[in-house]
């Protein structure tokens, strides 16, 4: 009797972190992308500029005292990178895009996460929450 097994494997790699919502926590996130990167052996640069830009606006934006920012990274089977920046202040949502306000003091990063990114945007929730995300399709590189 031949019987066919399935083998199941979880077909991503998954990183998430807890840092404090200081400028340190934001340095803290960029070094913690590259060398998650490395480990997986993904190309880094294009990601740990996106994770200094949305951690940045974590702590500047969305930081309520004594709460912590998350951080995950999550590669897929199909080497899709997506990058989630989760901080505490859900009202608290930027512009899609900065193009039409030129003199803005504030918002040309996200003009940076749109050029590296292949998406990005914003999710609401849990309450307070919310999540910033951006995604990069890496190809195959192993």
């Amino acid at each position: 009797m031949n019987q066919e097994i399935t083998r199941t494997t979880t077909p991503v790699h998954q990183f998430t972190v807890l840092l404090s919502s200081t400028r340190r926590g934001a340095r803290l996130a960029r070094l913690l992308t590259v060398q998650q990167l490395i480990d997986w052996g993904q190309p880094f640069e294009d990601a740990g500029q996106i994770v200094a830009e949305l951690a940045a606006n974590a702590v500047l934006h969305g930081r309520v005292a004594g709460r912590d920012f998350r951080l995950t990274l999550t590669l897929s089977v199909t080497h899709t990178l997506r990058i989630a920046v989760t901080d505490t202040r859900g009202e608290c949502l930027p512009y899609v895009t900065q193009r039409d306000v030129p003199d803005a003091e504030s918002g040309r990063g996200l003009i940076l996460v749109e050029a590296y990114a292949d998406r990005w945007g914003v999710d609401d929730g849990p309450a307070p929450c919310k999540t910033t995300w951006a995604e990069l399709d890496l190809g195959h590189v192993s």
